[in-house]
């Protein structure tokens, strides 16, 4: 198969037509469709038809689609891996997965020192769910998965938890609702209207405890997965919302808002996960270093 002729089908179906994908590799539409029948005539089947006066992609271009993504995705990832900078250093490629129950500004305090190692290094991050992440770094497409918990035992990966540190939890709520508490805390958050982090949380499990060990039944007004949007909506006055304390200068300052109270009870960790168990990837070793010693070691 020749790649050249791949790559034009690519562009013209990603561009969604044959004129404008010609603008895009600067080539005329004549040449680019002939190119695409040679493609198909190597196939063959079709791969556009016609839909009005544009085109659309027949049943077999969507597959064939399908796999050019997965090609050109991969002569990308290939690029990266053995290219050069423009000063002719090798590149340091330090893939992430960052599991989507850690706070945005936590991930970025440990993720920052890794862009101080000496080398040239190009961080790329990946978010999600920590399971799919683990299933990653098992194949090598990760370096490193930071969470809010380590990997369990029955999770058939050969990687290591490596402690980050850990914070206690700290509960915020806009001035005019603080001012509408009444008693001591922990006490005044019963029925008080309370954002809550998602289910898929780690933490939210030890809260559920924590709040029925002392008996306090808050009015629950939400629930999310992205802390950013819930302390949006704690910013605005629609509830208490908990966030790690070691982010609690920030926090108020960022939405606006003040501390309730401070609670030791609930610690929240967060772990690197790493398929190596003594680190020597220095990216790796700059995160866990500065996270012991600085951000949660203060």
């Amino acid at each position: 198969m020749n790649f050249k002729h791949l790559h034009y089908f690519w562009a013209a179906a990603k561009a969604g037509g044959i004129v404008r994908a010609g603008e895009q590799l600067h080539i005329s539409p004549q040449t680019l469709s002939g190119q695409i029948k040679l493609l198909e005539d190597r196939l063959g089947c079709a791969l556009f038809r016609k839909a009005g006066r544009g085109i659309e992609l027949t049943e077999e271009g969507r597959l064939a689609l399908g796999y050019a993504d997965q090609i050109f995705a991969l002569g990308a990832e290939l690029e990266s891996k053995i290219g050069k900078t423009a000063d002719g250093e090798q590149a340091l490629d330090f893939h992430v997965g960052i599991a989507d129950a850690v706070p945005k500004a936590i991930a970025y305090r440990l993720l920052e020192p890794a862009l101080g190692v000496s080398a040239h290094v190009r961080l790329i991050c990946h978010e999600g769910r920590f399971q799919d992440l683990l299933g990653q770094l098992a194949v090598h497409r990760l370096d490193i998965v930071i969470a809010d918990e380590p990997m369990g035992r029955q999770v058939s990966v050969k990687a290591y938890n490596h402690l980050l540190g850990a914070t206690e939890m700290s509960f915020f709520a806009a001035p005019a609702l603080k001012r509408t508490l009444t008693g001591a805390f922990p006490q005044c958050l019963d029925g008080a209207p309370m954002l809550l982090q998602g289910s898929s949380s780690a933490m939210r499990q030890r809260f559920d405890f924590w709040l029925a060990a002392h008996k306090i039944r808050p009015r629950v007004i939400g629930e999310f997965d992205d802390a950013a949007l819930m302390k949006a909506f704690g910013g605005e006055g629609r509830g208490i919302f908990m966030t790690p304390t070691v982010l609690e200068s920030e926090t108020s300052a960022q939405y606006g808002v003040r501390v309730v109270g401070r609670t030791s009870e609930l610690i929240e960790e967060f772990y690197a996960v790493s398929i190596e168990r003594r680190i020597t990837h220095p990216c790796i070793a700059a995160i866990t270093d500065a996270a012991r010693e600085q951000l949660f070691g203060s």
